[in-house]
């Protein structure tokens, strides 16, 4: 999926992330994201609890930080380091488990599936908080490849909604999100 390793991976999409929370405004985390029934805050909170979840299903636990109700960026940056320096640890970020597709590793989890949260929903923050929406031309690209190796499964619940119909003259970054099932 990438050419860059996990670790390096995540932390430049990480760090990304970062940028977009950094840039809401204060009065906007309660503003409605494009996820159905979520604010920005909770776009933030999934991000944050599916990173931890994932870690322990190899036996690991991130770091406990502050809440995303009282500090969003303090409870992203602790979660951020925490899964950092698991993935920057190969005998940690390589631990093995059995997965959706079969037998595979926490880092490969993470690059391939947290990583593209981290562009989705930070486009989904960005969006609802009236930030720049910009998703950098290699990151569109490859969560356009993600979503294309994953198949009818981009459509499980809880992934992707359905796919969002644009005219053919749309931009990239319009058309990969509507693939994703976002009006952008």
């Amino acid at each position: 999926m990438t050419t860059t390793a996990p670790a390096d991976h995540y932390r430049e999409l990480a760090a990304k992330f970062t940028d977009r929370i950094e840039a809401v405004p204060a009065d906007r985390w309660e503003s409605a994201s494009p996820c159905e029934g979520w604010t920005a805050r909770d776009v933030v909170r999934h991000v944050i609890d599916t990173q931890r979840d994932i870690v322990t299903v190899v036996g690991l636990e991130l770091e406990q930080g502050p809440s995303v109700d009282d500090d969003p960026l303090g409870a992203w940056i602790t979660t951020r380091d925490s899964m950092q320096s698991i993935l920057d640890d190969p005998a940690r970020g390589g631990r093995e488990y059995d997965g959706h597709f079969g037998r595979t590793t926490l880092a490969a989890t993470v690059d391939g599936f947290h990583c593209f949260d981290l562009v989705v929903h930070g486009w989904d923050l960005a969006r609802a908080t009236g930030t720049d929406e910009t998703i950098p031309e290699p990151d569109l690209e490859w969560i356009e490849s993600v979503a294309t190796s994953l198949g009818d499964s981009i459509r499980m619940a809880g992934v992707c909604g359905p796919e969002v119909p644009v005219s053919s003259d749309a931009d990239a970054q319009t058309k990969v999100l509507a693939h994703l099932g976002r009006s952008a």
